[in-house]
């Protein structure tokens, strides 16, 4: 998949959905804390979009493992044929626009095989902007026929994220004061993995919520030290916002490892090291 490929903008799928071989809609609306989207879904939402639960279908239960670990291959590839993803039918993924839960959707699709799965770039809001519909109706679809295949892309552990930050450049997507550790609202404790430089997910995109230009986020990311060629990770809180930060690496053309147990894992063993303040170290 190319760089150019991984967002789609709305009119291009307005023309793609009216065309002979329509993708298959995912929405993915989430609120970190909040409430269930699904209500939300059923009052309005793209044509055709089947509802997939974050919380419940793109990862396991909390635990050891972080807030959200990955969901048991098996049962993600059953929740995605329930909502008719199949190996041959492209994919695209939106929520209500922040892009966090549409990119963990993608992120899980591309790491089980996946060949042709895209993000709805400014979500729903951009599709409502562009003059796209919604419709309360219900959707049934057919099933599908996608069998995962995990591994297709990078995903660190933790101790393969602590070695990055040693040997290559680990990124941190969380909010620069949960990174310092000056503020902790969810986790054990604050702070960040020694070695890890600060990229908050909030600058990949502009005010309307979609993504920078490829060349302002390649000078992003490489002013980062995280150029093409050098070995690069990410982590978040939870493995969910991380995913919108590979997803903007890939639009840069900057390709990228997800730590997926992110601070979560990290911070729930008090043996591994923490870093506080705005210095890697």
């Amino acid at each position: 998949m190319t760089a150019k490929s991984a967002i789609l903008p709305a009119a291009e799928l307005r023309n793609e959905l009216a065309g002979s071989r329509p993708p298959v809609l995912l929405d993915v609306r989430w609120q970190l804390g909040g409430p269930d989207q699904r209500p939300a879904y059923e009052a309005g939402h793209l044509p055709g979009a089947v509802y997939v639960d974050l919380d419940r279908e793109l990862a396991g239960p909390a635990g050891a493992g972080g807030r959200h670990p990955l969901p048991d291959p098996e049962a993600f590839g059953a929740a995605m044929r329930r909502a008719g993803v199949s190996a041959d039918v492209p994919v695209v993924v939106y929520d209500g626009g922040q892009g966090w839960a549409a990119a963990r959707a993608w992120w899980l699709l591309r790491w089980t095989g996946h060949p042709n799965v895209r993000v709805l770039d400014g979500g729903l809001t951009a599709w409502t902007a562009a003059g796209g519909a919604v419709t309360a109706e219900r959707v049934t679809p057919t099933e599908g026929d996608f069998k995962p295949t995990p591994g297709a892309v990078g995903l660190l552990d933790a101790d393969a994220a602590a070695a990055r930050a040693r040997t290559g450049v680990l990124l941190d997507a969380r909010a620069g004061e949960r990174y310092r550790g000056e503020v902790e609202p969810i986790d054990p404790v604050g702070g960040h993995i020694p070695g890890a430089l600060s990229a908050p997910t909030t600058e990949n995109v502009g005010p309307e919520g979609r993504f920078l230009p490829a060349d302002a986020l390649r000078a992003r990311f490489e002013g980062l030290g995280a150029a093409e060629g050098t070995p690069v990770g990410v982590y978040c809180g939870s493995g969910v916002s991380g995913a919108h930060e590979v997803l903007a690496l890939e639009v840069a053309g900057i390709a990228s490892d997800l730590y997926a147990g992110s601070w979560s894992e990290w911070s729930s063993d008090p043996e591994r090291p923490v870093a506080t303040g705005p210095d890697p170290q």
